[in-house]
């Protein structure tokens, strides 16, 4: 399922939408898994796993209060891995909404040269059909002329 997810989202560009929910969904998984992990590996500082979820909200989040930090070795490469994690989180949030607003930008600038396309081939039809216009005068000029 998650590889289906992920497939999808490299083949198509994500909306919005989509991006916002798998940040949310990657956060989530982030958090609940490194809050747990932070109890088991350095349980004499995270009495409860409550206290690890709060650890790794702060963490990830780049917070970082400081009420509660690993002591053991194994918890503070737990923390590295989820501070890393949550600066790629924010990058990528970052890059979701300013990519979003490049490519509106990009169809709005599209959008607006098809129109001027459309008005400057318009501009020449108009252009021919005036010419013709003025022929068919002139012919018509000519003709009565000759006939005099």
């Amino acid at each position: 399922m998650v590889e289906r997810y992920v497939t999808k989202l490299s083949r198509e560009a994500p909306s919005v939408r989509t991006a916002a929910g798998a940040i949310v969904t990657a956060t989530l998984v982030l958090v609940i898994g490194s809050g747990v992990l932070i109890r088991l590996l350095d349980s004499k500082e995270y009495a409860n796993i409550w206290v690890g979820m709060w650890w790794a909200i702060q963490t990830v989040t780049t917070v970082g209060y400081g009420d509660v930090t690993p002591k053991a070795v194994a918890g503070r490469s737990v923390g590295a891995f989820v501070m890393l994690e949550g600066i790629a989180l924010l990058a990528i949030i970052t890059a979701a909404i300013t990519s979003t607003f490049v490519a509106r930008a990009g169809r709005e600038y599209s959008a607006r040269q098809a129109e001027g396309q459309k008005s400057d081939r318009q501009m020449v039809e108009d252009r021919f059909d005036s010419i013709d216009e003025k022929l068919d005068q002139l012919q018509a000029a000519l003709l009565s002329l000759r006939d005099r």
